[in-house]
């Protein structure tokens, strides 16, 4: 019977780097957001120019992942309840009760969401391969170490680019270390555990 594992497209995550089983590397930047309707009409012109000129300045492909889920706030429905506990004015129990029951009647229909914007960044072993040795790409059947760096050293070179591209568009990208990769994708893969704050403990490495 197939595993979980057999289903997924990437074999390991190091140093940040999602490592396909076609031996490809990608690199998660999480971008910040902004408001773009409360923006004058000759700023969001602005930035509408400035990120086609970061598109058209673009020499490799790009994923944009946009992620959506109801916000958790249970931590702050169960500090309202502790609060609602210990108040002694009747009074004020009876409307911290019918606020937080408002609030989860809220969360409960679904309308408050939480987004989350990635780009996603390309780079190949094989890519590497044809750099150095200025030949077409050959197939690789397993990853070293050196190759491993040299792809990475050329990737984090990529991630530079895109995040000096959107900072000119008054966005900011921060590339997500390994925890938080393994976090996104078990998110992804289990997303009513995620929408309530569940995360399973993960091994001590990623800490690091």
């Amino acid at each position: 019977m197939p595993s979980t594992q057999d289903f997924l497209q990437f074999d390991q995550i190091r140093d940040g780097i999602l490592i396909l089983k076609n031996k490809g590397l990608r690199s998660v930047l999480m971008i910040s957001s902004l408001n773009f309707v409360l923006k004058s009409p000759e700023e969001q012109e602005a930035i509408l120019y400035q990120f086609q000129n970061f598109l058209n300045s673009l020499d490799f492909s790009c994923q944009i992942l946009v992620s959506s889920r109801r916000l958790n706030i249970t931590g702050y429905l169960d500090r309202l309840e502790k609060i609602e506990q210990k108040e002694e004015s009747e009074l004020l129990r009876i409307q911290i009760a019918e606020y937080r029951k408002f609030i989860e009647e809220i969360i409960g229909g679904g309308s408050v969401m939480q987004k989350a914007f990635y780009i996603i960044v390309p780079f190949s072993i094989m890519e590497a391969q044809s750099i150095s040795q200025q030949l077409r790409p050959t197939k690789v059947s397993e990853i070293t170490e050196e190759m491993f760096q040299r792809a990475k050293v050329q990737l984090m070179q990529r991630v530079e680019f895109v995040a000096l591209g959107l900072r000119s568009c008054s966005l900011e990208a921060v590339p997500l270390n390994t925890l938080e990769v393994s976090e996104l994708l078990w998110g992804i893969y289990h997303p009513s555990e995620a929408e309530r704050g569940y995360y399973p403990e993960f091994p001590e490495e990623l800490m690091e």
